[in-house]
């Protein structure tokens, strides 16, 4: 199974700065989109009524830019989310945008689940949990540990 979950985004005239370059912080709320469909699409679990009916949120609790090369008006870039690792409130993921073979930026972030009602951070929903799995790290094979 692969266990990247992968957009395509087309760069509109509104992610771009008056250079005609995307805005970076533009960037943020593409990841934040991407994260809405990896859930919604990639495990099956409706966003929406995450937050809006259980009440369960997924803020962004440590961020870690790298800025590459500039997007421009017109390109389509591919938005690639890959799990690092999960621990019982939280999940750190790495999201790569690049455009042909050449990466524009790299996101790492750490999300953790969170009761919207009493703003502290809870343990993964098992259902999340339970989708986030197919998602997990693989182990690396026992040859490549002897080498």
């Amino acid at each position: 199974m692969n266990t990247t979950f992968e957009r395509p985004v087309r760069i509109r005239f509104s992610h771009c700065d008056p250079a005609g370059i995307v805005f970076f912080p533009q960037y943020l709320v593409m990841t934040n989109a991407l994260v809405e469909d990896w859930f919604n699409e990639g495990m099956r679990i409706d966003y929406a009524q995450m937050i809006a009916q259980r009440r369960v949120g997924l803020p962004i609790v440590k961020l870690d830019c790298e800025f590459s090369r500039p997007s421009q008006m017109g390109e389509t870039i591919t938005l690639a989310l890959s799990v690092v690792a999960i621990g019982r409130r939280s999940i750190s993921i790495d999201i790569l945008g690049y455009c042909g073979n050449e990466t524009r930026f790299r996101a790492k972030q750490v999300l953790v689940t969170t009761s919207l009602e009493s703003g502290t951070s809870i343990d993964i929903p098992a259902d999340i949990a339970s989708a986030l799995a197919a998602f997990a790290p693989q182990p690396e094979s026992t040859e490549a540990n002897r080498s």
